[in-house]
Formats: C-alpha cells, structure tokens, sequence
C-alpha cells in the first residue's frame, strides 16, 4: 500500500510543487491549506497519514496546536515535520516536546526536505508495525489464554484477571517448568495498564553473573573490558512496561542487593555510569525452585523474596489437572494444523487414555510438542499414536538394568531424602567426571550453554581439584 503524506500549507504554490514533487516520488498526497481542513480531513478518517508536513503559521490558527489536539490519538501512528519562515526557538522547543520529528526553516533544499520525510516514514513506520504487534499480543495474552476448565485454572484465569485491572509493582510466578509461567507473565502484561509499552524478558540462568549485570543495568563505555560504547540495561529498555525475570532464583546472591535496591528506589546506576537513571517498571519473577526454601537456606535474600512476592501465583503441574487435557490438545491441534496445512479432525480414544495414563514431566510445554509432532507427521484427518512416544513411568522401569549398564543414565532418589539443589549439584559433577571436566562436552551432554554451566561449576566449586570421590 502507497504510504501517504498529508501537506498542510496556505501557500497554494509552494503546496502544489510539494504534492506534485511527493506525488511522483511515489507517495499517495494530500493537500489541506488550513488547519480546519486538515482537521476535518484527520477527524474523518479520510487522511491516515504516515507523515505530516505542516506550516507553522496558517491563517486559522498555529500548526503546533493541532498536533497538541492530535498527538494523543495519533500517537504511534504519524511523524510531524514543521516548516517554518520564521525558525523561532520557542516554537522549536515546543514542537520537540510535543513529538515532532523536526522542525525545518523555510526555504528548505528539497534534497535536505526529502532525506528528512523519508527518516520520519521509517520512523512512523517502525512505530505503526510495533502498535499493530501490541495489539495482536493485546488480543492474545488475555486471561482466557490460559486455558482449562478445572477448578485450578479457573483460579489461576481469576486472578490473572484480578492483577490485570490492578498496578502491581511485583508478582512471583512459582511453578514447575513448562506450566506456562511466561504466557502468565504475558497476559499479566498485555491486559494490564501497560500493556502499551515495552514487555522485557530476561533468563536469570541463561547469563553468567558479570553479564547478567550489564544486562540489567546497562554500561557506560569503557566500564569494563569489552564495553566499547554505552548499553541500556533491560531496566531501562523496560521503561514504562515490565520486566519479566525468569528463573530468578539462579540470579547470584550478590547481585540481588543491587536488584532490590534498583526496584525500591525506582532508580538505577549504569556500570561505570555517575548518573542515577529514574526507571518506572513493574516487575514480575518467575521461579521453578522453593524460593522460600531457598531463603531461608541463604542461597536467596528474604529482602527481595518480599519485595517480589506482593502477590504470588502458584501454577498447577497438568497432572494435577489432567481434566484440562481435552482444551488443550484441541487447542494446540488446530494451531498445527494451520502452521503446517495439515486437517487433523479426530483423536481416537486410545490416544486420549495414553494422555491421562501419563504423568507429563515436561507438564503443558511437554503436551504442545507431542502434539506438534504428531500433527506435523499426520497424514489424514486422524491423530496418529506412532508419534507419540509416550512410556508410562512402569514400562520405563522395565529396562533399568539395561539403562545402568549403557552410561547415559542418572538415578536419583525421589523420596526426599536429597534436595533439588543437591540434585542440581550432583548431576553436573557426574557430567563432568564422565566427560573428564570437558565443559563443551558436558554442556552438550546436558543439553545447556557453556556459560551456564561455568556459572554452576563456580556456584557448587565443582573444580577438578574440587570434585568429590
């Protein structure tokens, strides 16, 4: 679609060698010498502009008045140029302030005029493609995207709704992995009060401490080596919006004073930076670990615990909710089907018992992607079972012996008597015994980063002068 230019200007020949100029530039024009034109033209819908070109001086009024009528409702959708015979800086400041993409004296060389008109449609337009992408995920992250009709879902969409309609400075999502804890982060976002601006997510386990630091907080150039220019941290890109921390409780004990600091003080302090930065964002943690249990241990402060639990949701694992299995493999079916142009009408009901016999480890993230496979590889209108791959936890212990004689297996009690951090612990040093302290072999082995690993390796002191046994 032809991007259009609307040119408000009372000089009828410098208006028309515009319009004919723009016009054969490829741009769909139109003319308004007065303000009540242009308004009239905007209000009714006939003008949807991606750039404005306006005088400052008209004979109804000030240019600089009708964008401060406008900019609200135009917001995100129009770049204003001002042209002007005059050049007073009064009215250059104003028109910054109110949004303009700049502010031109006349006479303007038409080579300078068209670098600038093409700058503020790169601008609106990038702005227009990041309103249409906020309503989609407006439309989409709503309570009723998390979905299920067992009484533990329900209270989950409740008070997703509750949070919604509600500024919340911090909300803890504490569920096991794959129950859905970043859709809950989003839909807390996108039907809340900011839901306009930006939605930020960091994994707290994916970055080692120094960078996850940076990250965060952003750097000044020079702070460190490496730090050739200045980043804004994810706090301040989250300006306005939310930071959605996942995996919070693998963020390192020292860095959390930092954190707590930045959230109660509503400011923060670049890396190597002078300059206290105000921030305004909301916060939401998510977390698949004991986070009290952790506190109290040390390996988490109770300071932020607090300060990040205002309120808590809890999600169910789906084999406490099996009754939601019929919602959500109809749902992630036709979401396969029109990803892959597939016509996948029937689930047998021997593909329905296997999903209520098993015991979903991966829980809901787990379900989507069988489904996914076996929509991807169906070929007709029915579910096949071959793709499957589902073993109930019986048939899996059936081949014990042979899963112990092959090396690729790890058993661990399962009745308390060892603590998931243990776990934690015991299964990287076991790794890295078996591939020699190999980092980029354990790593793949256990299906993570390097980084990660290093930033375990350094938490447990899992050193090869170090290693147990």
């Amino acid at each position: 679609m032809t991007d259009q230019l609307l040119i408000i200007e009372d000089e009828q020949l410098l208006g028309t060698e515009l319009q004919r100029h723009y016009r054969r530039a490829g741009w769909d024009v139109l003319l308004a010498p007065s303000i009540k034109a242009a308004e009239r033209l905007l209000n009714t819908g006939q003008a949807d502009p991606v750039v404005v070109l306006s005088d400052l001086a008209l004979p109804d009024g000030n240019g600089l008045d009708l964008l401060d009528r406008l900019h609200k409702r135009m917001a995100g959708g129009s770049e204003w140029i001002f042209l002007t015979g005059y050049g007073e800086a009064p009215d250059a400041v104003r028109a910054l302030r109110l949004g303009a993409f700049d502010f031109l004296t006349k006479p303007c060389d038409t080579d300078r005029l068209d670098l600038v008109v093409a700058g503020a449609a790169r601008s609106a337009t990038a702005q227009r493609r990041l309103v249409r992408q906020t309503r989609q995920e407006g439309n989409r992250y709503q309570p009723d995207a998390y979905l299920g009709r067992s009484v533990a879902a329900q209270s989950v969409r409740d008070m997703l709704s509750r949070l919604g309609g509600v500024p919340f400075s911090a909300v803890t999502i504490t569920g096991e992995t794959g129950t859905g804890k970043g859709l809950a982060a989003k839909i807390l976002h996108y039907s809340g009060q900011r839901a306009s601006a930006p939605f930020v997510e960091v994994n707290c386990a994916a970055l080692p401490h120094d960078l996850l630091e940076s990250e965060l907080f952003g750097h000044e150039a020079g702070a460190f080596t490496g730090a050739k220019g200045r980043h804004k941290g994810l706090m301040e890109q989250a300006q306005g919006g939310t930071l959605f921390l996942d995996e919070i409780g693998e963020m390192p004990v020292s860095l959390q004073p930092k954190l707590l600091k930045a959230i109660e003080d509503r400011q923060i302090r670049r890396l190597g930076g002078e300059q206290e930065i105000r921030i305004d964002v909301q916060i939401i943690a998510a977390t698949n670990s004991d986070i009290t249990k952790e506190a109290q241990a040390g390996r988490f402060r109770v300071d932020l615990y607090h300060r990040l639990n205002v309120f808590e949701i809890d999600l169910p694992a789906l084999r406490d909710r099996t009754e939601d299995l019929e919602d959500l493999a109809a749902t992630f079916v036709t979401e396969f089907n029109v990803k892959a142009k597939k016509k996948v009408r029937i689930i047998p009901e021997d593909i329905w018992a296997a999903l209520r016999a098993y015991e979903w480890p991966g829980n809901v993230r787990e379900l989507r992607n069988v489904i996914e496979r076996s929509v991807l590889l169906s070929e007709s209108e029915v579910l096949p079972s071959g793709w499957m791959n589902l073993r109930p936890v019986s048939a899996a212990s059936d081949d014990l012996d042979q899963i112990r004689q092959d090396g690729t297996w790890l058993h661990l009690p399962l009745d308390g008597s060892m603590a998931l951090e243990d776990m934690d612990r015991h299964i990287i040093e076991t790794a890295l015994k078996r591939h020699e302290f190999n980092v980029t072999a354990t790593a793949r082995a256990l299906g993570t980063t390097r980084e990660t690993l290093r930033y375990r390796i350094q938490k447990y002191g899992l050193h090869r002068e170090h290693a147990s046994g």
